[in-house]
């Protein structure tokens, strides 16, 4: 019995030590707490399945009353927003290429007839038409950015929806109301929009873990003392710790994307060039942040951890498992600041809708300055651990 008393003490005395040791890790209690949080915030309320909001591009090649209120019908299922207006379809599928838009709205000049054809056919007032007829039935057409499953789903959806007011008797509900194009993916294959995507999120995992304990593990190691002794300045530090990494991230990228194309038959439509300067900047981007939450932890478990709370957002807000659209607005401004939403854009772009270097010059530009912002703060903050 003494023996179990004992036992119990010294089992108590180790618990005690344990709780004191995490009070006084700050960086570990916060993990412990904000993890689950963010999990909890990712899962119940920025992910979401019903996408709605859609931006899409309008071409109204009609131009009547008739038509503005066919395009009030559309936005009123609340599934699409008609951000971009044009007169030109090519300017229209340029902006779906671009990722301006996701989807385009066609409406015919000769909307009326189709719409009289219609009703006319639905009240039972004509004759079955001819084969050159059943082409024309559908009112308008949709041209669909086919490489996200999900998106193009959505759109899908609004292919028969019912233009009672707008036919002011039953539509004829054997046809269509719209047409619906799927450009890039016409097969609706997930592994197109998913390979590319596991790029993003792979290299977000290896580049920011690699480097995210670089800083820590010189500490740990007893070589700071030497790195401080040397003539080797912060930059030149951050430089030479980054450089091998961006090999192994493009042996990984070369990896995953000659699998998914010999497996998979994942296109690459775009140039390599294109392809390359993207995958370049944000590989630097990821590597960059890793420097910074290296200078940030005080040894490789916390590194690990911070590692974990940025790896949950890009997977889970980047647009790798849930289309960017059906986010709520706050979800997609953090979004916004983690390099994983831009180089999937770009990538995708790039891969699947043959965008060229200047049509995701924009996300590109923007991973640079995140890499440039990074190595600038991690050779800032290692100058100061060292004072």
């Amino acid at each position: 019995m003494n023996g179990l008393l004992q036992s119990a003490r010294r089992i108590l005395a180790i618990l005690s030590k344990e709780l004191i040791q995490l009070r006084r890790d700050r960086a570990t209690l916060g993990m412990v707490i904000m993890i689950p949080l963010v999990q909890l915030v990712l899962f119940g309320y920025a992910i979401n399945t019903n996408v709605r909001d859609i931006p899409a591009a309008l071409v109204d090649q009609a131009n009547s009353g008739l038509s503005r209120v066919l395009t009030q019908a559309v936005e009123a299922t609340q599934v699409v927003t008609f951000t971009e207006r044009y007169v030109d379809i090519s300017l229209a599928q340029d902006a779906i290429v671009e990722g301006r838009v996701r989807a385009a709205f066609i409406i015919p000049p000769d909307l009326s007839q189709r719409v009289a054809r219609s009703a006319s056919v639905g009240a039972g007032l004509q004759t079955p038409p001819s084969s050159d007829e059943q082409t024309s039935r559908p009112v308008a057409q949709w041209i669909v950015d086919g490489s996200d499953t999900m998106i193009a789903g959505a759109i899908k959806g609004l292919r028969a929806m019912p233009l009672t007011e707008l036919l002011r008797r039953p539509a004829n509900r054997s046809t269509p109301t719209f047409a619906v194009a799927l450009f890039f993916n016409p097969e609706q294959r997930t592994a197109i929009n998913i390979v590319p995507g596991l790029v993003a999120v792979i290299l977000t995992m290896t580049m920011v873990m690699f480097t995210s304990a670089a800083i820590v593990r010189e500490s740990e190691r007893g070589n700071m003392e030497m790195l401080i002794n040397t003539p080797v300045r912060p930059l030149e530090l951050m430089l030479g710790k980054i450089l091998p990494y961006i090999v192994i991230g493009l042996v990984q990228t070369s990896i995953i994307l000659l699998l998914g194309h010999l497996i998979f038959g994942v296109p690459l439509h775009g140039s390599l060039l294109a392809l390359a300067v993207a995958t370049l900047a944000f590989i630097g981007a990821s590597l960059a942040l890793g420097l910074v939450l290296s200078t940030i932890a005080s040894n490789q478990l916390q590194a690990m951890q911070m590692t974990v709370f940025i790896l949950l957002p890009s997977i889970l807000l980047s647009g790798f498992m849930f289309p960017y659209e059906g986010m709520p607005v706050p979800a997609q401004y953090i979004a916004e600041v983690l390099p994983a939403t831009h180089f999937m854009r770009a990538i995708r772009a790039v891969m699947l809708r043959d965008a060229s270097l200047d049509q995701v010059a924009e996300d590109t530009l923007w991973l640079l300055g995140f890499m440039v912002l990074g190595l600038l703060l991690a050779s800032l903050r290692f100058k100061k651990r060292l004072d």
